[in-house]
Protein backbone atom coordinates (compact mmCIF):
# COMPACT_ATOMS: atom_id res chain seq x y z
CA UNK A 1 0.00 0.00 0.00
CA UNK A 2 1.31 3.44 -0.88
CA UNK A 3 1.30 6.44 1.40
CA UNK A 4 -0.78 9.34 0.09
CA UNK A 5 1.29 12.36 -0.98
CA UNK A 6 1.60 15.28 1.44
CA UNK A 7 0.48 17.70 -1.25
CA UNK A 8 -2.59 17.68 -3.43
CA UNK A 9 -1.58 18.64 -6.94
CA UNK A 10 -4.11 19.51 -9.68
CA UNK A 11 -4.54 15.78 -10.41
CA UNK A 12 -5.44 15.01 -6.80
CA UNK A 13 -8.84 13.44 -6.17
CA UNK A 14 -9.71 16.09 -3.58
CA UNK A 15 -9.14 18.87 -6.12
CA UNK A 16 -11.36 17.06 -8.63
CA UNK A 17 -14.11 16.69 -6.03
CA UNK A 18 -13.88 20.31 -4.93
CA UNK A 19 -14.12 21.48 -8.55
CA UNK A 20 -17.48 19.71 -8.80
CA UNK A 21 -18.96 20.77 -5.45
CA UNK A 22 -17.48 24.26 -5.29
CA UNK A 23 -20.23 26.73 -4.66
CA UNK A 24 -22.20 27.49 -1.55
CA UNK A 25 -25.31 25.53 -2.54
CA UNK A 26 -24.11 22.60 -4.68
CA UNK A 27 -23.53 20.20 -1.75
CA UNK A 28 -27.06 20.91 -0.51
CA UNK A 29 -28.54 20.30 -3.97
CA UNK A 30 -26.75 16.95 -4.14
CA UNK A 31 -27.80 16.08 -0.59
CA UNK A 32 -31.49 16.79 -1.22
CA UNK A 33 -31.55 14.95 -4.55
CA UNK A 34 -30.44 11.74 -2.79
CA UNK A 35 -34.10 11.07 -1.97
CA UNK A 36 -35.18 11.22 -5.60
CA UNK A 37 -35.97 13.73 -8.35
CA UNK A 38 -37.05 17.21 -7.36
CA UNK A 39 -38.57 20.08 -9.27
CA UNK A 40 -36.95 23.50 -9.18
CA UNK A 41 -39.50 24.98 -6.76
CA UNK A 42 -39.03 22.14 -4.32
CA UNK A 43 -35.24 22.60 -4.34
CA UNK A 44 -35.73 26.34 -3.83
CA UNK A 45 -37.90 25.68 -0.76
CA UNK A 46 -35.42 23.17 0.66
CA UNK A 47 -32.52 25.63 0.36
CA UNK A 48 -33.61 28.86 2.05
CA UNK A 49 -31.51 31.89 1.20
CA UNK A 50 -30.45 30.86 -2.29
CA UNK A 51 -31.34 33.31 -5.05
CA UNK A 52 -33.00 32.14 -8.27
CA UNK A 53 -30.00 33.26 -10.31
CA UNK A 54 -27.48 31.34 -8.22
CA UNK A 55 -29.59 28.17 -7.93
CA UNK A 56 -30.20 28.10 -11.69
CA UNK A 57 -26.48 28.56 -12.39
CA UNK A 58 -25.43 25.90 -9.92
CA UNK A 59 -27.98 23.44 -11.36
CA UNK A 60 -26.56 24.13 -14.84
CA UNK A 61 -23.01 23.62 -13.55
CA UNK A 62 -23.90 20.29 -11.95
CA UNK A 63 -25.61 19.18 -15.15
CA UNK A 64 -22.54 20.12 -17.21
CA UNK A 65 -20.40 18.11 -14.76
CA UNK A 66 -22.61 15.03 -15.38
CA UNK A 67 -23.68 14.65 -11.76
CA UNK A 68 -27.19 15.94 -12.29
CA UNK A 69 -29.75 15.16 -15.00
CA UNK A 70 -32.42 17.65 -16.06
CA UNK A 71 -35.63 16.14 -17.45
CA UNK A 72 -37.91 18.44 -19.42
CA UNK A 73 -41.30 16.78 -19.91
CA UNK A 74 -42.27 19.18 -22.74
CA UNK A 75 -45.64 19.89 -21.17
CA UNK A 76 -47.76 22.98 -20.73
CA UNK A 77 -47.40 24.29 -18.11
CA UNK A 78 -43.70 23.45 -18.19
CA UNK A 79 -42.55 20.60 -15.98
CA UNK A 80 -38.86 19.99 -15.35
CA UNK A 81 -37.20 17.92 -12.68
CA UNK A 82 -33.66 17.26 -11.56
CA UNK A 83 -32.17 13.95 -10.50
CA UNK A 84 -28.77 12.49 -9.76
CA UNK A 85 -26.82 10.53 -12.33
CA UNK A 86 -24.96 7.44 -11.08
CA UNK A 87 -21.85 9.62 -10.77
CA UNK A 88 -23.88 12.22 -8.85
CA UNK A 89 -25.38 9.58 -6.56
CA UNK A 90 -21.90 8.38 -5.57
CA UNK A 91 -20.85 11.98 -4.89
CA UNK A 92 -23.99 12.69 -2.86
CA UNK A 93 -23.33 9.62 -0.72
CA UNK A 94 -19.80 10.90 -0.09
CA UNK A 95 -21.33 14.11 1.33
CA UNK A 96 -23.39 12.23 3.95
CA UNK A 97 -20.43 11.77 6.37
CA UNK A 98 -19.87 15.55 6.26
CA UNK A 99 -23.49 16.04 7.30
CA UNK A 100 -23.02 13.54 10.12
CA UNK A 101 -19.87 15.32 11.28
CA UNK A 102 -21.69 18.66 11.27
CA UNK A 103 -24.58 17.23 13.28
CA UNK A 104 -22.25 15.63 15.83
CA UNK A 105 -20.28 18.87 16.28
CA UNK A 106 -23.11 21.39 15.93
CA UNK A 107 -22.92 22.74 19.49
CA UNK A 108 -19.17 23.31 19.32
CA UNK A 109 -19.45 24.83 15.84
CA UNK A 110 -22.19 27.22 17.02
CA UNK A 111 -19.78 28.56 19.65
CA UNK A 112 -17.01 28.92 17.10
CA UNK A 113 -19.32 30.74 14.68
CA UNK A 114 -20.49 33.07 17.47
CA UNK A 115 -16.86 33.93 18.31
CA UNK A 116 -16.06 34.55 14.66
CA UNK A 117 -19.14 36.76 14.21
CA UNK A 118 -18.20 38.79 17.31
CA UNK A 119 -14.79 39.57 15.78
CA UNK A 120 -16.25 40.61 12.44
Amino acid sequence: MTTPPETCDPGCGLNATLRIISGKWKPLVLFFLRDGPKRYGELKRLIPGVSDKVLIQQLKDLEMDHVLARTDYKEVPPRVDYSLTPLGRSLAEAIVPLCTWGTENMVEMAGIFAERDAVL
